[in-house]
């Protein structure tokens, strides 16, 4: 039984909306639990500001986070791997090649939403709720005690879940 927190890589494609949404969540709910990173396998480079105004609004913190690599993490014992990336939408979702449990749930990209700010607003606060929701579901899972086949079944119901 691990006694540690369980490192978790969310990753998508750019690294500056939902991933980073997904390692502020998890840090926040699961931070005896879990620590949270993210990455993409093509870094924008740059935080979307809708996310971190997403952030902020729920009290969580904004400063921190950076746009970068997976290339980041061959060195680190990740854990589990979750992707974020919305294969339903036609994005090519990266696939992690070390040894982490791989869970995928994809999430529509609110940086792609173009409209006024309110419905801008809008699209993050809905990727927020469904990750905030997926995260929750996990937290309430033995995590620590699941095998590998059956913590990988989980993770891909929760995905599979319409929020």
């Amino acid at each position: 039984m691990i006694q540690r927190p369980l490192n978790i890589l969310v990753l998508c494609t750019g690294n500056s909306c939902r991933s980073v949404l997904g390692e502020a969540l998890f840090n926040h709910l699961g931070a005896r639990r879990f620590k949270a990173y993210s990455a993409g396998s093509h870094p924008i480079g740059r935080i979307n500001t809708g996310a971190l105004a997403t952030l902020a609004r729920h009290g969580l913190p904004t400063e921190g986070y950076i746009s970068q690599s997976w290339d980041e993490f061959e060195a680190k014992q990740i854990d589990i791997m979750i992707s974020v990336c919305d294969s339903a939408a036609g994005e090519t979702c990266p696939v992690y090649l070390g040894s982490a449990i791989r869970g995928h749930w994809g999430v529509s990209d609110p940086g792609h939403v173009e409209g006024s700010a309110e419905v801008i607003e809008a699209a993050f606060e809905a990727t927020y709720a469904t990750l905030e929701k997926r995260i929750q579901q996990l937290l309430a899972l033995p995590v620590e005690t699941l095998s590998k086949t059956e913590l990988v079944q989980a993770l891909n119901k929760i995905g599979s879940e319409i929020v």
